[in-house]
């Protein structure tokens, strides 16, 4: 590095430092600010439990953290004794990581081939366009006549709400595979569609199917709060019983759990993201 070419490196530097303060800042304030009207709020609100400060909260969270209740393992008919937090927390993941994978799995798959196969494109956008407008708690019915109210009814209607967006993350990705990039690796000798796929069309369109996973975990873990509602054991069900009996601040403590959940979850695939896909503008 030349004597010329540091000082503007570390000018530039300096303006990230100071970008990543400023917004730190910011985001401070805002949060603040957001705890503040949410006080200010439930100071005003009569009777006190319709909308519980974040005191009473708090003081619900710790409870359920240092509260313990059992947690039937899937496999071994056992149970082990967790934080009730965590048992919640367990449950609605034997709900949510499966149907996640499994409508991953059928979403991406079905994608490449849609996006890649023009016939297959021609025969499938009717049956997708049907199919997508539904929204995946309209399954609910469906999944309790099916497999009654337990793990396997939330499951599915995970699995359905991941299998739409991973469908359109890898169908969009495949579709936007310039055209030069094809061209050259035929001239190059691939002429199959399985090698044509295979170093081509997967490797371009996987930040596209990444990203859209990472947005499938957001919308999977609303969706399965959602189908907890309706009885199956976890974090959905927790809140609805608590709401019941008007113990708001145990409600919100969970939904602030899920919250919490996410943003680690997120927070941590974002930077794995970032490191995969250094190459890629």
């Amino acid at each position: 590095m030349s004597l010329r070419t540091r000082p503007a490196v570390e000018s530039g530097l300096n303006v990230g430092r100071k970008a990543d303060v400023n917004q730190s800042v910011l985001g401070a304030i805002g949060l603040t600010s957001f705890l503040a009207v949410w006080w200010l709020a439930a100071a005003l609100v009569e009777p006190t439990y319709l909308l519980p400060g974040p005191l009473p909260v708090l003081s619900a969270l710790v409870t359920e953290v240092t509260t313990t209740a059992p947690l039937s393992l899937p496999v071994t008919g056992g149970t082990v004794e967790l934080p009730r937090a965590m048992t919640r927390l367990a449950q609605t993941s034997l709900h949510l990581v499966p149907g996640l994978l499994a409508g991953a799995f059928v979403g991406n798959g079905a994608g490449l081939v849609i996006g890649y196969a023009t016939r297959a494109d021609a025969i499938a956008t009717p049956v997708v366009r049907v199919l997508r407008p539904i929204p995946e708690l309209a399954w609910i019915a469906f999944a309790i006549v099916w497999f009654g109210i337990g793990h396997t009814g939330a499951t599915f209607i995970v699995a359905i709400g991941a299998l739409w967006i991973n469908y359109y993350a890898a169908y969009s990705g495949v579709r936007g595979v310039r055209d030069g990039y094809k061209e050259v690796a035929a001239s190059l000798g691939i002429r199959t569609h399985v090698g044509m796929l295979r170093y081509v069309i997967l490797p371009a369109a996987s930040p596209a199917i990444v990203n859209g996973f990472r947005t499938s975990i957001g919308r999977c873990l609303m969706i399965v709060v959602g189908a907890e509602l309706f009885g199956a054991p976890g974090v959905g069900y927790e809140i609805l019983n608590a709401s019941n009996n008007l113990d708001m601040a145990r409600s919100m403590a969970y939904m602030l759990l899920i919250s919490a959940v996410y943003i680690c979850v997120d927070g941590g695939y974002a930077a794995l993201e970032s490191r995969w896909f250094a190459w890629h503008p």
